[in-house]
C-alpha cells in the first residue's frame, strides 16, 4: 500500500471519528474546520486532484488551542494524517 492509500484510509477514519462521536459538534467551532478540510481533502484524493491542494495541516494545533484535552486519543489520528500528507508533499 503506497502512502497516498494510507492517506485516503486515515482521512477516512478522521472523517468517521468525527461523523460518530461529535456528530452535534462538526457543525460549529473548530469541529466545523477539521470536518470541512477533512471532507474536502478526501474529495481531492478521490478524484486524483493535485494533492497540494489538501489542507489538514494544522489541525492537532487548532484543536489543541481550542479545548485542553491533550489525551483526547482524536489527536493521535490528526497527527497520522498531517504526518502522511507530509511525507507525500
Amino acid at each position: 500500500m503506497d502512502r497516498k492509500e494510507q492517506l485516503t484510509i486515515q482521512i477516512k477514519k478522521v472523517i468517521n471519528i468525527l461523523e460518530r462521536d461529535y456528530c452535534n459538534d462538526i457543525k460549529k467551532d473548530i469541529f466545523q474546520l477539521i470536518y470541512r478540510r477533512y471532507k474536502d481533502a478526501l474529495e481531492i484524493l478521490e478524484n486524483n486532484k493535485d494533492i497540494n491542494g489538501i489542507n489538514i495541516i494544522g489541525g492537532v494545533r487548532a484543536y489543541m488551542d481550542s479545548y485542553n484535552d491533550y489525551q483526547n486519543p482524536f489527536l493521535e489520528e490528526l497527527h497520522k494524517a498531517e504526518k502522511l500528507l507530509k511525507e507525500l508533499i
